[in-house]
């Protein structure tokens, strides 16, 4: 026991030994195993990632030498372009050298053609004086003057058919410039035109209202006459009463009185006074107010006030069916515009346009034609002379001395004979004309007669074989005698009489 005793510890160190051997070599192996799945693991993942790496690396690739490649076309397409550019540089500069040359060459040999024409009109003048000097018994001196006599005779003949024939276009193309500014102006400028007469019709609202209209014994129409100036014309046509007066402005006051007193009920003397007095203030404010506007519309400012006033009575003035104040605005526009076309004074030929008929509102209180009282008046009111000369020259009264007034003169005659205008009836109208040219034509010697610019000018052509000059002057104040004998007519009728010479010739 004892010596098994002893052993026992030896055994024990010895199964101790070869366990903690055996422990090792399983711990050993566990670690390798462990180890080398960590190896594979880390191994699979480099792999995994050196795939990764490489699909990468390929697209850079890729995508540098697709880069690479747009590069270096785009190069290759500047480069082309580059040389397409200069080749065609080459070619026009090559192209300019030849045209400057075929000039060059071109020029010296139309100098060589002067010099030579030159040097054969020197001989040919150096043959032409020894001739004259032979044949008149001249010497070189003599004939060389007569030589340059002739030479500057011919020029001057060249130079004045040269300036007749520059005279002869300047006057067509003044004309064709002149036709275009008309028709400009008539074509910007269109106006409407109410028409009305020297009579003023009020409605009733019964004829009731006629009796208490006359009142008792004729007390209230007596005393509505007296204060208005107006003649008050009740007849037997139901349910109206006429105005009439040749003033317009007092027309105006007693349709607006009568209108009040008819509202208001009460028609007596007293009323009827106070009624007219009001209505005439009434009036003066709007004729205020339609001159303002009026020149408003035309686009005008500075003009004093009463010529505003007066101006604005011609909204119940008439000239042949046009209402006065609507082509006075319309002279003013197409005024401007043929101005602006011009490059003249706006203003002042829309300023005298406005006011070219404002004389007509005062011409059955004033003597004198509606031209001189209208100048008067804008002179009185301190307006620019040209101004003051355009209205009293717009009907050829007075001579012209400002810029401005034959542009009044014909934008008044465009508002004025252009169709639609005015109010004649078409009948009487062509009868006029008819007329004009029939007593034209009643004249020995006249070939043909022609009415124009809506009747007021008669063109007279005559045979100048029959009439000469001072015939055709004669003829001219005999027919103006007979127009002023036999005819009735608005303004003024021009009549120009033209005689033409002709020669012809045939060559066979």
């Amino acid at each position: 026991m004892t010596g098994l005793d002893g052993a026992t510890p030896v055994l024990f160190v010895v199964v101790g030994v070869v366990a903690g051997a055996l422990l090792r070599q399983l711990l050993g192996a566990a670690s390798l195993r462990s180890a080398s799945r960590r190896a594979a693991s880390i191994l699979e993942e480099a792999r995994q990632q050196q795939g990764s790496l490489i699909i990468a690396a390929k697209g850079e690739i890729s995508t540098m030498r697709a880069a690479a490649e747009d590069a270096a076309r785009a190069d290759r397409e500047l480069a082309a372009a580059e040389g397409e550019r200069l080749r065609l540089r080459e070619v026009a500069l090559a192209e300019r050298d030849t045209f400057f040359s075929e000039r060059e060459l071109s020029i010296a040999e139309r100098e060589r053609g002067l010099l030579e024409e030159a040097a054969k009109n020197d001989a040919e003048r150096a043959t032409i004086a020894t001739r004259l000097a032979e044949v008149a018994g001249l010497d070189a001196e003599a004939a060389r003057a007569e030589l340059m006599r002739r030479v500057s005779e011919e020029a001057e003949t060249e130079a004045a058919r040269l300036q007749a024939t520059l005279e002869r276009r300047a006057r067509e193309d003044a004309a064709d410039r002149a036709r275009d500014m008309i028709l400009t102006a008539m074509q910007r400028v269109a106006a409407d035109h109410s028409a009305e007469h020297s009579v003023t019709h009020i409605k009733l609202a019964n004829d009731e209202m006629k009796g208490r209209l006359i009142g008792r014994e004729g007390r209230n129409i007596r005393a509505l006459e007296a204060a208005t100036g107006v003649e008050l014309i009740i007849d037997e046509t139901p349910l109206q009463v006429t105005l009439s007066s040749f003033d317009p402005v007092r027309r105006q006051v007693a349709r607006v009185s009568l209108e009040r007193l008819m509202q208001d009920g009460r028609i007596h003397p007293v009323r009827i006074e106070e009624v007219v007095i009001k209505a005439q203030a009434e009036v003066d404010a709007d004729a205020l107010k339609n001159g303002e506007g009026a020149a408003l519309e035309v686009g005008v400012t500075g003009i004093p006030m009463e010529l505003l006033r007066i101006l604005g009575r011609l909204q119940w003035r008439t000239s042949f069916g046009q209402n006065v104040l609507l082509h006075s605005i319309e002279t003013a526009q197409v005024a401007g515009t043929i101005a602006g076309e011009l490059g003249m004074d706006i203003r002042a030929a829309k300023v005298g346009g406005l006011l070219h008929d404002i004389g007509k509102a005062l011409d059955h209180e004033i003597e004198g034609t509606h031209a001189a009282i209208g100048a008067d008046l804008a002179k009185r009111h301190g307006m620019p002379d040209s101004i003051v000369n355009a209205i009293a020259a717009h009907h050829q009264e007075v001579e012209c001395t400002a810029r401005e007034a034959p542009i009044v003169q014909v934008a008044d005659a465009i508002s004025a004979a252009r169709p639609g205008a005015r109010g004649d009836q078409a009948e009487s109208h062509l009868r006029r004309l008819e007329d004009l040219q029939a007593i034209a034509m009643s004249f020995d010697g006249v070939e043909r007669a022609y009415a124009v610019q809506a009747g007021r000018e008669v063109r007279i052509l005559v045979r100048p074989d029959q009439i000469d000059d001072e015939g055709a002057r004669n003829i001219a104040r005999d027919v103006v005698a007979r127009i002023e004998e036999q005819l009735s007519y608005p303004g003024q009728i021009r009549v120009t009489v033209i005689r033409e010479s002709r020669a012809v010739d045939y060559a066979r």
